[in-house]
């Protein structure tokens, strides 16, 4: 359950620190130049799993493709 919280915290810190400049151009310079909602999913996800910063950056990189492995695989009673 705490793993849930610190998704949806990351996530809603994401889109607030993303929804600060109204411009256009601000929004695309920040989601090129910036980590990907995918990318956090996976590192938060690969942590809650392994508890290692290695994993957490590999994983971080792989991004979606980690997150969709994460929900696959993992058991009913993880919560």
């Amino acid at each position: 359950m705490k793993h849930i919280f610190l998704t949806f915290s990351l996530l809603l810190i994401a889109l607030v620190s993303n929804a600060q400049g109204l411009g256009s151009d601000n929004v695309k310079f920040t989601i090129s130049n910036g980590i990907g909602i995918g990318s956090a999913i996976a590192v938060v996800a690969s942590w809650s799993r392994n508890k290692s910063v290695l994993w957490a950056i590999i994983h971080g990189v792989l991004g979606w493709f980690y997150v969709v492995y994460y929900v696959l695989t993992r058991s009913k009673d993880q919560d």
